[in-house]
């Protein structure tokens, strides 16, 4: 973590279980005062909302928003999921967060579901993610010790469990509709829309609150120190810090807590650079669902609107670093691999577009490719953007369209050449 990391998470002694370091650095009393009913559900919401607390799932839709839809849903029978699937390649933070900070994250999901009055409540968490069940589950027991769940929490009649939910080891298992349809014993597959919304129609057809693993991390510290606190870091758009995955061609992958706005150069720099005297190339900002940027590009600014503005996302924040020793041909291809066979197969678009796409990208990268499989990519792409009941197709068209255009140059080299050009520097060949 960076020095900015006292932000938002300061550094615990002991066993990341042990609820003491937690306490004495303020853990639990904005729970407190939320189950005492030293403050309302409205005026709960109402802090979240007035902070700017954004989802940091990847949406980046507005946290308060979301809660004040669930709280006042004229259907009363309401759930809460906290959303710890995490299956987006370069994304590892919630794996931190859990692992280290298991506390943070229950006082986070203890006010989420009381503030929506809430009738369940669940963790889903990674069902590859053991060491970080181990240190969930120890954490649950020593805030049940303290009476600070379960039964008549702290005396005040109202009783309040977190049940883990091991999660499908799919990456569309961590779509919201598909992690709720699997809650119900039905298959990992995303929900056609309408309805879209699982604040509308979530769990058994409910309410329900979904969130990701570090916003609810930032809640107990927004209601302990106001939402002023919160505003003061980060941009006026997007409040706070965020936690990058950083991954690739960097000497120090890591997480890295940053406030919101910060360049991506700095981001790069605080993970050492890129080792070997070689440069950046190109980043992925948000993962492969998200377009590339390029080395011209890394003064731009991390976060929701500015990444937007400049064409591509943050998303859940993974950003993976690529040099300029990289065949961003072989690249993409590794990625259309990823896709196709995550794909869960629902929809035809998605099942074959994506078949397709890692057969012209696979075609390309061997040297057997033409100028007309070129055309035949970014047409395919542009067939079946935006055609799923979930986003990976068009994660899928999104990778391949930025590569095709940022590097054309490098698809004809494999054309002209009937050969990876970096693989055959590699090799010793010239």
């Amino acid at each position: 973590m960076s020095a900015m990391a006292s932000v938002v998470l300061q550094k615990l002694d002991g066993a990341p279980w042990d609820i003491e370091p937690y306490l004495r650095l303020g853990g639990y009393e904005a729970w407190r005062r939320c189950v005492k009913n030293e403050v309302s559900r409205d005026d709960i919401v109402a802090e979240i909302k007035r902070s700017g607390l954004r989802g940091r799932g990847g949406a980046g839709f507005p946290t308060g928003t979301k809660w004040d839809k669930v709280l006042h849903h004229r259907v009363k029978e309401r759930y809460f999921v906290c959303n710890a699937g995490e299956h987006e390649p370069g994304t590892f933070k919630d794996r931190y967060l859990l692992k280290h900070y298991p506390h943070h994250l229950l006082e986070g999901c203890l006010i989420a579901a009381y503030s929506v009055e809430s009738k369940a409540s669940f963790i889903y968490i990674n069902h590859e993610y053991e060491e970080e069940r181990d240190s969930l589950e120890k954490a649950i027991e020593e805030a049940k010790a303290r009476g600070l769940m379960g039964k008549d929490v702290l005396g005040t009649g109202v009783d309040l469990e977190l049940e883990l939910f091991s999660g499908q080891g799919s990456y569309v298992a961590g779509e919201e509709t598909a992690m709720l349809e699997s809650m119900q014993g039905r298959p990992a597959m995303p929900r056609q829309k309408p309805p879209f919304y699982p604040t509308d129609f979530g769990l058994y057809g409910k309410p329900t609150l979904v969130n990701n693993v570090e916003t609810l991390c930032n809640v107990p510290r927004i209601l302990r120190n106001g939402a002023g606190w919160f505003t003061g870091i980060g941009t006026e758009t997007c409040p706070g810090t965020m936690l990058f995955s950083v991954s690739g061609a960097v000497d120090k992958p890591g997480i890295y807590e940053m406030p919101m706005g910060t360049p991506l150069r700095r981001l790069i720099e605080e993970a050492g650079g890129v080792p070997g005297g070689r440069k950046v190339k190109a980043v992925f900002p948000g993962g492969p669902s998200f377009a590339m940027i390029t080395a011209d590009q890394l003064d731009l600014h991390m976060d929701f609107d500015s990444l937007k503005k400049a064409g591509t996302g943050l998303g859940s924040a993974g950003v993976m670093v690529v040099d300029d020793a990289t065949c961003l041909v072989a690249e993409t291809l590794r990625y259309s691999e990823f896709f196709k066979v995550e794909s869960c197969g629902q929809c035809p678009p998605c099942r074959m577009g994506t078949i397709n796409l890692a057969s012209l990208m696979s075609k390309v990268e061997r040297g057997e490719g033409t100028q007309k499989d070129l055309d035949s990519l970014l047409q395919l792409c542009g067939f079946v953007k935006g055609t799923g009941y979930c986003t990976l197709v068009t994660g899928a068209a999104v990778l391949v369209q930025s590569s095709l255009r940022l590097f054309r140059q490098e698809y004809e080299e494999h054309i002209a050449l009937k050969r990876c050009p970096y693989q055959a520097v590699a090799a010793g060949v010239d």
